[in-house]
């Protein structure tokens, strides 16, 4: 009495936990899931990027397709091919999306000289190949098996068919247990796993969540590795009404002819026994389920992840049939995307731009680029976004979000003006009088360009200064990116500034408040407070002329960019304290003011 009310509550439990049912059913494939439905098929895979792609396609369903395909067994002889076909594409599949294979000369000349569908070809040949080797494995080699040891042994037919039955469970689990041992297929073995515990905790009635998937089994009934576990029980059965043939390879070829029907009452069987959780029913179930214990490992949270995209792709597809369908984006060769990138730029941007957005993109340098072939969907979209900014005019090194400057690699946001080469000359000449023992100060240091490049190559001690809180976090990051030592505070010019200093250096806003408007649209995306010089442009060299002496030590000096055509009004407001020189750029254009300080009678 005591075990019929054990075995009630188990029978209870086991109904209360199976609280609905689906005819989704899925296969592991190379870093992915296939989730298969009555009407749709999704396959889920993690790329080399970690980035989870899915691929979706529609069929009819088998329902539909009359009444003979709807007939006990051989509906399940249907399945069977079905289910063949379907693992290879998907595999194959999976592999070229993980591996991101492209196909090579020869399959394309294939393709381009007959005719024919690549996909469909390898896919004839993998499910029969894959038949053969069945074949061989689980049927030529146990009857030979069986055969040797009756020409040593000297047994009876009965022991014949026992040996045969043996030996094919016996190279079955050993098969299995030797595939598990490699890396490559334990890994698929735990994405196995994550497409048992999805349909399980879909059938529970619990929350869709990878954290829900992961409180289930990975054991499931209608499991491919039971229904295999059947194929061979039945066939066992089917081959003791046969009986045994003298000749080998007779006795083999009786059996081929027979798989089909024999994967026919397989089906219906593995169809029947995963209905019902009736005790009776167990030790049929029990051995399919212990293989499974070496088909099916944990999953990770990802891999739960995958078979759940997989699966809702299809549960979603089923129940509404205006979802569109999709197919996974391949790399493409890296040529024809740089090639379409040149032509997208053409007349907006200097050709060299595309260079930098590839390399960004890639994650290379220039010289490396020649040797990428392929480029990946992600890098493509990344690519992709790049070009459709530039075309709006918005500076590339904005972007790029960095540049480089004196050789020191900068952050850069639309925050701060970009740094330019002109700079870099003021820095050289700052440089030629500045030293170790300098005290030096970066007046409007914007992107933190020029205190970074004097302080790591002169090892002075420099503050620098700008009126933007933004402009300052950037900097701050800059200095700490290159590990130079720079102390920044936030000030009007010099209005929260402790002097003296040895050098003052600085590139302030010089542009003339009605120009603005009219300057190139990449200068437009510039931060207008650091352009804006005033009326004139020259509403900070007057207040730095009125004020710098008072920073400075007796023999400072003051290092100024200057707008084009600005030097010599600059020169006036400064000539009554200072010796004041022009330098011009590379271009003989006057772009830098030197000031030293006038040496006092």
């Amino acid at each position: 009495m005591k075990e019929k009310t054990k075995r009630e509550q188990k029978e209870k439990k086991q109904k209360n936990e199976r609280v609905k049912c689906t005819s989704i059913g899925g296969q592991a494939v190379m870093e992915g899931v296939m989730m298969r439905g009555e009407r749709s098929m999704a396959l889920a895979v993690r790329d080399s990027e970690g980035k989870i792609r899915l691929e979706t396609t529609r069929f009819k369903s088998v329902k539909s397709r009359g009444f003979w395909f709807n007939f006990p067994i051989i509906r399940g002889v249907v399945r069977f091919g079905q289910t063949l076909a379907d693992g290879v594409k998907t595999l194959m599949r999976s592999a070229d999306v993980y591996g991101e294979a492209e196909p090579g000369r020869f399959e394309k000349w294939l393709s381009r000289t007959f005719k024919v569908d690549l996909m469909s070809v390898v896919t004839f040949l993998s499910v029969l190949l894959g038949v053969a080797f069945a074949i061989f494995l689980y049927s030529f080699l146990p009857n030979a098996i069986a055969k040797g040891l009756r020409a040593l042994i000297g047994f009876n037919d009965t022991w014949e068919q026992v040996a045969i039955a043996v030996s094919k469970f016996t190279i079955l689990i050993g098969y299995l247990l030797l595939c598990s041992l490699l890396k490559d297929i334990r890994r698929t073995f735990m994405y196995h796993g994550a497409e048992h515990r999805t349909i399980n905790c879909y059938e529970k009635g619990l929350e869709m969540t990878v954290e829900n998937i992961q409180t289930c089994t990975t054991l499931n009934k209608r499991c491919g590795t039971t229904f295999l576990f059947y194929t061979l029980l039945v066939s066992v059965i089917v081959s003791f009404f046969v009986g045994i043939q003298d000749n080998l390879f007779l006795q083999v070829g009786i059996r081929i002819l027979l798989i089909l029907p024999v994967a026919g009452i397989s089906y219906e069987l593995l169809k029947l026994l995963a209905r019902t959780d009736f005790w009776l029913f167990y030790p049929l179930q029990l051995p399919g389920l212990l293989l499974q214990k070496i088909t099916t490992k944990k999953p990770t949270d990802d891999m739960a992840e995958v078979a759940l995209t997989a699966f809702n792709a299809v549960l979603e597809m089923d129940a509404d049939e205006s979802i569109p369908t999709q197919t996974f984006e391949m790399s493409r060769p890296r040529k024809e995307a740089y090639e379409w990138a040149q032509k997208e730029l053409e007349g907006i941007a200097d050709p060299a731009d595309v260079d930098w957005m590839f390399c960004a993109a890639l994650k290379t340098t220039r010289a490396k680029l020649p040797l990428r072939e392929k480029i990946t969907p992600t890098e493509y979209a990344h690519i992709r976004a790049m070009v459709e900014e530039r075309k709006t005019g918005k500076p590339l090194q904005y972007i790029l979000a960095n540049t480089n400057f004196c050789g020191f690699e900068l952050d850069l946001t639309p925050d701060v003006l970009i740094p330019r080469f002109e700079t870099e000359l003021l820095v050289e000449q700052a440089l030629k009088v500045i030293t170790p023992q300098s005290r030096v100060l970066d007046l409007c240091t914007g992107s933190g360009c020029i205190a970074v490049a004097v302080q790591k190559k002169s090892g002075a001690a420099v503050t620098a200064s700008d009126l933007s809180e933004a402009a300052l976090a950037l900097a701050a990051k800059n200095a700490e990116k290159n590990g130079a030592v720079v102390t920044f505070v936030q000030s009007d010019l010099f209005e929260k500034l402790e002097g003296p200093f040895d050098v003052i250096i600085s590139n302030p806003p010089y542009v003339r408040r009605a120009e603005i408007p009219t300057l190139s649209p990449e200068v437009q995306f510039e931060p207008v407070m650091a352009l804006d010089g005033g009326e004139d442009g020259l509403d900070f060299y007057r207040r730095i002329a009125a004020e710098a002496p008072a920073h400075l030590t007796e023999k400072g000096a003051l290092f100024l960019e200057v707008g084009e055509g600005q030097a010599r009004e600059v020169e006036l407001l400064l000539r009554e304290e200072f010796e004041v020189k022009i330098l011009k750029d590379y271009d003989g254009v006057e772009r830098m003011i030197r000031a030293l300080r006038r040496e006092k009678n």
